[in-house]
């Protein structure tokens, strides 16, 4: 079952993850081995989570990289889902 309206991960991350450090992006950045741009597109919704930043993730902040990707299918799928009826699909069987 999908959830309804799924954060983006970036929101997450940032109010999660970031904020309660106290964190600025340039120190997120840094500590993730990231470049600021990089992580900023992230938490402003406008790039996912790639594997290795998944995986970036776990480490820094002592969470499951599985966590990170699974927020973000959910993300996308409910995106996705949203876009169903334009999609133009013929329903497929076998003859």
């Amino acid at each position: 079952m999908l959830m309804h309206n799924p954060p983006h991960p970036g929101e997450v991350l940032k109010e999660l993850c970031i904020e309660p450090l106290g964190l600025t992006v340039t120190e997120a950045a840094k500590g993730l081995g990231v470049s600021r741009k990089t992580l900023s597109t992230i938490l402003n919704g406008k790039s996912g989570i790639s594997p290795e930043m998944a995986v970036r993730l776990s480490i820094a902040f002592n969470t499951s990289s599985e966590s990170w990707l699974n927020q973000q299918s959910q993300y996308d799928l409910w995106q996705a889902e949203q876009h169903r009826k334009e999609l133009h699909v013929t329903q497929l069987s076998a003859a």
